[in-house]
């Protein structure tokens, strides 16, 4: 009797455990992804670089600044040259009160080459001050503000000043990550 319970429950074990693996096989040969549930890298980057696009944007309409709608160009430089997106437009903020004062019609915010050389648009300006700064400071070792700022600029303070226009994109950005919770977007 002990040796035909005992097959039973091996039988029992070995039969339940093959139709489990069985079924999983199954189910996940019949389950493909839909397109609704299914987050492409490509997606996610675009909405990433989208909200980056829009903190950038509104610190620029909190300052008036008439860099406000170029926002998209400044993200395209920063990500082409993957350097931190904030960066490009907190040195604007320093240099040129976010371009409000720069020489008339040199698309300069930044103070780049002191300021004298002139760009033929916005982005023109965003993607040479970008390469400037991946090639002429981060690859040579200054990569991060107070690296950079005793050779971009005379002034002592410059890192410190340029750190407080990059905490005013970080403190849109968590607000911005703070309504987005409160809201959630449904896929």
């Amino acid at each position: 009797m002990k040796k035909f319970i005992l097959i039973t429950l091996f039988s029992l074990f070995f039969f339940l455990s093959a139709v489990t693996v069985k079924a999983e096989i199954i189910a996940g040969a019949s389950a493909p992804l839909t397109h609704r549930s299914f987050i492409d890298t490509k997606d996610i980057e675009q909405l990433q670089e989208k909200k980056l696009q829009i903190v950038i944007e509104s610190v620029l309409k909190r300052y008036n600044s008439p860099l406000s709608g170029e926002s998209e160009a400044f993200v395209k430089a920063c990500i082409k040259y993957q350097i931190d997106c904030f960066l490009l437009p907190s040195i604007a903020g320093l240099e040129s009160t976010f371009g409000k004062f720069i020489w008339p019609n040199s698309y300069n915010p930044f103070g780049w080459a002191r300021g004298y050389m002139m760009f033929d648009s916005w982005s023109a300006g965003f993607d040479a001050v970008a390469k400037g700064l991946k090639n002429g400071y981060i690859k040579k070792g200054a990569e991060s503000i107070e690296q950079i700022g005793p050779i971009y600029s005379e002034s002592p303070t410059w890192a410190v000043r340029v750190n407080y226009f990059v905490s005013q994109f970080k403190k849109e950005e968590e607000k911005m990550t703070l309504l987005s919770d409160q809201f959630p977007v449904q896929l």
